[in-house]
């Protein structure tokens, strides 16, 4: 294995991120803020236990933090889009929200929530990587209820070689998308910055201990194998429906190889929630097998 090890992992990305200095120049990079909006500081807030694999991560964000002004910031690394991955940014977003009032709520008092999410993956049409969402009247989008706003990254879309964006944005995202295991010689941009320089040290192999390298291994041995069976029910589904000769027939071909998969997990003991993500059926209809 090579000197560094991939910062998208939950343990490399923490540790990266745990250094304040580091996730007030990743969130303001990333983040569409307007002037006089920046972080200067951030307090770190509890999170959720982190997961014992990639799928189990349905409430747990890789960090949480509020700035000087009490903004707070959910930011999480996901490895692949699911169905259900939306609903569980909005999710949390809005428990977020939410948990900011106390028994004499001061509506006026609740500050914006933020959730970052970088996403391995590519999940929305078209060729944009960059996604934000907010609560915006339909036809008027100047419009804004302002509280909740979400951001979706998809590093799978991302071109440094043609983006015209400023600089650390650009550095941070290929730091994500260059720096693995493979990696040979870092490019002298990424080096000419503190910030990344200082993440690169940071997730060098040699900073972690050998139960953390094993860690490590497992869980990109578990992600392949997600993917791979994720991929492998699309195109057999996709098979089975042009069989039929009917876009219909696509459908039930991919619901038919769903059900199966999700009937043999289910008879193997599989948890019902993690069933779920891989095959995006619903729980009632997997209690139903």
């Amino acid at each position: 294995m090579g000197k560094y090890l991939d910062p998208r992992y939950d343990l490399t990305f923490k540790a990266v991120f745990e250094h304040p200095d580091l996730i007030i120049s990743f969130l303001n990079a990333i983040l569409p803020f307007k002037d006089g909006e920046v972080i200067t500081e951030v307090e770190y807030l509890p999170v959720e236990l982190v997961p014992e694999t990639p799928l189990k991560k349905f409430t747990v964000v890789d960090v949480r933090c509020k700035d000087q002004n009490g903004r707070q910031f959910l930011v999480e690394m996901q490895m692949y889009w699911t169905d259900e991955f939306k609903q569980r940014v909005l999710f949390n977003a809005s428990k977020a929200y939410v948990k900011q009032a106390d028994q004499s709520v001061d509506y006026k008092s609740l500050q914006p929530v933020y959730s970052l999410n970088i996403v391995n993956d590519r999940g929305f049409d078209g060729i944009e990587y960059f996604h934000q969402f907010q609560l915006a009247e339909k036809g008027n989008p100047d419009h804004i209820i302002e509280g909740i706003e979400l951001v979706f990254v998809e590093l799978k879309k991302f071109k440094p070689q043609t983006l015209a964006e400023h600089t650390m944005k650009r550095l941070w995202l290929r730091f994500l998308t260059e720096i693995n295991e493979k990696t040979q010689e870092v490019p002298q941009e990424l080096l000419d910055s503190p910030e990344i320089c200082k993440a690169m040290s940071i997730v060098e192999r040699g900073a972690f201990t050998e139960a953390q390298i094993n860690a490590y291994e497992k869980y990109w041995d578990t992600v392949s194998a997600e993917i791979t069976l994720l991929n492998g029910h699309y195109r057999k589904g996709l098979r089975e429906g042009r069989e039929e000769g009917l876009k219909e027939g696509e459908e039930i071909g991919i619901k038919k190889e769903k059900l199966d998969n999700a009937r043999k997990m289910k008879e193997c003991g599989v948890d019902i929630n993690i069933i779920s993500a891989v095959t995006g059926l619903s729980s009632t209809e997997i209690e139903k097998l």
